[in-house]
């Protein structure tokens, strides 16, 4: 199977870090303007939405580092896909937990959100290990 160039995966990763930013924005943007009772929950988890967006930025730092072919640009991208896929899992084992029984169709819809996401993100990481040696 032949690898991707390392140039279309820094152009999916960039646009996709920016899409989920900007939707991150408009999110945050439309809880603020939505009411008092929104604000107030927005700003108990301003620290999470923070932590959300500086992983997001390092996602597009890895992409676009990666188009301007930076020796650092592997390990950016590589450390974004292992924190996406745990946060994945935590968030998906999360929301599975919180659901009252039965969670069948829940559990089907989450592992079938994450091994998609799971697969681009090893795919990544072992496309970006292959082109470093």
């Amino acid at each position: 199977m032949e690898l991707l160039p390392l140039a279309v995966i820094g152009w999916l990763y960039a646009a996709g870090c920016v899409l989920a930013l900007a939707l991150g924005a408009w999110l945050v943007i439309g809880a603020h303007l939505a009411g008092e009772d929104t604000r107030r929950q927005l700003a108990a988890h301003v620290l999470d939405d923070a932590a959300l967006f500086g992983i997001w930025l390092m996602g597009l730092a890895g992409g676009v580092g990666l188009l301007l072919e930076k020796s650092w640009s592997h390990l950016l991208l590589e450390l974004f896909c292992w924190v996406l896929m745990v946060l994945a899992a935590i968030t998906a084992y999360t929301h599975w937990r919180a659901a009252p029984p039965p969670r069948g169709k829940l559990a089907l819809s989450l592992v079938l959100f994450f091994v998609p996401l799971a697969a681009v993100c090893a795919a990544t990481i072992l496309t970006l290990r292959s082109a470093i040696h």
